[in-house]
C-alpha cells in the first residue's frame, strides 16, 4: 500500500514523522513525503525514503494563486496513486483534502495539531479570515478521518459543526523517540530553567521573561533559556526591537534556533511552556518529559493532558508571569520534589506518548493494522 503524507514543511516531516514513515516501510508498505523543498528533502532521500518537492506558501492568500495550488497538489496525487494521503497542519488539511476528493484517493486522514491562529487569537483580523477558515474546515473535513491530538481541540471543532459527517479520534501528538530522549546520567541538581518554541506571543514568551526577572529577585543564580527564532510569517512573532529589549534585560539567554534539542533538555532542571491559547500536543514538553525533566505550563488545551498538576509538573493560569514564576522557584528550592516529577514524567512519555503507540495507532488510522 502506497501511504502519501503531506506537511508545510520538509523540517516537520524529518523531525516528527521519520518514525512513521520507518514503520511502514518495515510493514512493506511505500510511504511517500510531499513538502516544500527545503534543507531536509535530500536528507529524507538520502535515509532511502521517497520525498516529492511542492511549492506551497504557507501564509499566501491570492485566491488564483492558492486554486492553482490545489490543481496543481491534486495533479501530483493523480501521478503518485496513493492509496492513503494523511496531511498535516491547516494548509495541507484543506488544499489537501480538496486535491484528494478530486483525485479520487481511496482514504484521507487529517491530523489536526492545533487550531492555529484564526481559531484563537483574538485581533482584528483572526475574527475576519475566522468564518471563512470554519467554511473551509467544513467542507475539507466531510468524509475524512480527522485525527486529534487533544480532546478540546476535537470539542472545540466539534461545537462549530465541521465535524458532521467525518470520523474522530484523539492520537496525543507525533511520539518521541525514547530510546534518544532519555534522563541524563549522574547529572547533579542545578537551577537551569528551558523553554523551547517558536518567539510569538502566543507561546508566552513575554511571561518568560517576566517569569524570569521575578524569579531572579529570589534566586539570582538561576540561569533562564528560550530556544526558539522568530516566525515572520506568523502575525505574532516577536519583532526585532522586543526581543533586543529583553536580551539587554539579560534575565533570559536568547539561544536561538538550535539542533542540539537533546542537550539542551538533559542539561536543564525545569522545562517551561507559557502558552496563552493552547498547542496540539507541545513537542518541547514531551522531549522534556522522556528526559525525565519536571514541567511547569499554562493550563491550557494539549498541555494539560501531558502536565498532571502536582504529579509530573505544575500547571498554572495562562498570562501570569507571577504564578509562573512561583512554580519555578517551587522546584528549583526543593530537588527532592522536582527529581520525583521528573520521573513520573518519564513514566508518561514511555507508557502513552512514545513513538511506539502513536505510529502502531497512526496505522491503525490507515486500515493497517488492528486498533491498539
Amino acid at each position: 500500500m502506497r501511504v502519501l503524507l503531506f506537511a508545510n514543511t520538509d523540517w516537520f516531516l524529518f523531525n516528527f514523522k521519520l518514525s512513521l514513515a520507518r514503520a511502514l516501510q518495515a510493514a512493506g508498505h511505500e510511504p511517500v513525503l510531499v513538502s516544500p523543498p527545503g534543507l531536509f528533502g535530500p536528507k529524507l532521500r538520502e535515509m532511502g525514503l521517497r520525498w516529492e518537492p511542492f511549492e506551497l506558501s504557507r501564509s499566501g492568500i491570492n485566491p488564483m494563486i492558492e486554486a492553482s495550488a490545489i490543481a496543481r497538489l491534486a495533479k501530483l496525487y493523480r501521478r503518485i496513486a496513493p492509496d492513503v494521503v494523511h496531511h498535516f497542519t491547516i494548509k495541507c488539511v484543506i488544499y489537501g483534502s480538496f486535491a484528494a476528493r478530486r483525485s479520487r484517493v481511496p482514504r484521507t486522514v487529517n491530523s489536526v495539531t492545533g487550531l492555529g491562529f484564526a481559531l484563537l487569537a483574538d485581533t482584528f483580523k483572526a475574527r475576519l479570515i475566522r468564518p471563512v477558515v470554519v467554511a473551509l474546515y467544513r467542507r475539507a473535513l466531510m468524509g475524512t478521518h480527522v485525527v486529534f491530538q487533544n480532546h478540546d481541540n476535537m470539542a472545540t471543532l466539534r461545537a462549530l459543526g465541521v465535524l458532521e459527517r467525518s470520523t474522530v479520534e484523539v492520537i496525543p501528538g507525533d511520539g518521541i523517540d525514547t530510546a534518544r530522549f532519555t534522563p541524563p546520567i549522574d547529572r547533579p541538581p542545578g537551577q537551569t530553567v528551558l523553554m523551547m518554541g517558536r518567539l510569538l506571543s502566543s507561546k508566552g514568551v513575554g511571561d518568560f521573561v517576566e517569569a524570569a526577572r521575578l524569579v531572579h529577585q529570589q534566586i539570582p543564580s538561576a540561569a533562564f533559556q528560550m530556544a526558539g527564532a522568530p516566525d515572520p510569517g506568523n502575525p505574532e512573532s516577536i519583532d526585532e526591537a522586543t526581543l533586543a529589549g529583553w536580551r539587554a534585560a539579560g534575565d533570559v539567554e536568547f539561544l536561538g534556533q538550535r539542533s542540539d534539542v537533546l542537550a539542551l533538555q538533559q542539561e536543564c532542571d525545569v522545562a517551561v511552556l507559557a502558552s496563552t491559547q493552547g498547542e496540539g500536543m507541545p513537542r518541547a514538553l514531551l522531549e522534556a518529559a522522556a528526559c525525565g525533566k519536571p514541567m511547569v505550563a499554562t493550563d491550557v488545551p494539549g498541555i494539560r493532558e501531558l502536565v498532571q498538576d502536582g504529579v509530573n509538573g505544575m500547571l498554572v493560569p495562562p498570562g501570569q508571569p507571577v504564578a509562573l514564576a512561583e512554580a519555578i522557584i517551587a522546584l528549583l528550592r526543593d530537588p527532592a520534589r522536582a527529581l520525583a516529577m521528573g520521573r513520573a514524567a518519564r513514566r508518561a512519555a514511555v507508557d502513552e506518548f512514545a513513538d511506539e503507540c502513536i505510529v502502531a495507532r497512526t496505522l491503525s488510522a490507515y486500515g493497517l493494522a488492528p486498533r491498539p
